[in-house]
């Protein structure tokens, strides 16, 4: 399967939940690669930053001299889309803390909801999305607090928002790549310019399981 348009998505692949999302892209029928190093960045219409731990990120980005590198490709164009812990990096104030990238203009509070033992799941409506409730899955994940005039709310919970973006950049909070669902993966392909061709239109897939992604493990 391929896609309409130009260029493939690429999934940061220092630590946290790479492959879940190389299977997700791959199913709604997407060239996805990893990227390790600046170079590997050459090309890419999106990456996504996924899910982790944000102080070992943080540390692996500057090490591998991929801050800087990820700053330049998005000043060239290159969308990004930050799950959980990507929430944290991309955020322009990380509260108690010194930004990462810094990249769009939010306030995000750091394992805002404890520890991973109040981790858990449920079903939330994104009309900007999908027109159908969507499961996401929230592992000691951060809140968004703040939201700049610029940014749209696409996911407001209680009293923290959990999804929003601006014209280049999407935050979620949780990780969409943790179930069946492909409507998260499918927009930001959509926000890249990517338009998926001959994959499955219906948001669930059937033939998703947990251990999916593991297929991907010996060949990436």
């Amino acid at each position: 399967m391929t896609a309409t348009g130009t260029g493939a998505l690429g999934v940061l692949d220092l630590q946290g939940g790479v492959q879940e999302h190389l299977d997700h892209l791959r199913r709604i029928g997407l060239e996805a690669r990893t990227v390790k190093r600046a170079a590997e960045l050459e090309g890419l219409a999106g990456l996504i930053i996924p899910g982790g731990e944000s102080t070992c990120l943080s540390r692996l980005l500057r090490i591998f001299g991929l801050d800087g590198a990820i700053k330049r490709a998005y000043d060239g164009g290159l969308r990004l889309w930050g799950t959980c812990a990507g929430t944290i990096l991309l955020a322009r104030e990380n509260a108690g803390e010194p930004p990462i990238l810094g990249l769009i203009d939010i306030t995000v509070s750091r394992n805002a909801f404890g520890s991973q033992l109040d981790s858990f799941s449920r079903e939330v409506c994104v009309p900007a999305v999908a027109r159908e409730p969507i499961p996401v899955t929230f592992i000691r994940a951060p809140k968004i607090v703040r939201v700049g005039d610029r940014v749209r709310v696409l996911l407001q919970l209680d009293d923290y928002v959990a999804a929003a973006e601006d014209d280049r950049i999407l935050v979620t909070v949780f990780h969409p790549e943790l179930t069946p669902n492909l409507a998260f993966h499918r927009y930001f392909a959509r926000k890249c310019g990517l338009y998926p061709d001959g994959a499955p239109q219906a948001s669930l897939d059937p033939g998703w399981t947990p251990q999916s992604w593991m297929r991907f493990s010996h060949h990436v």
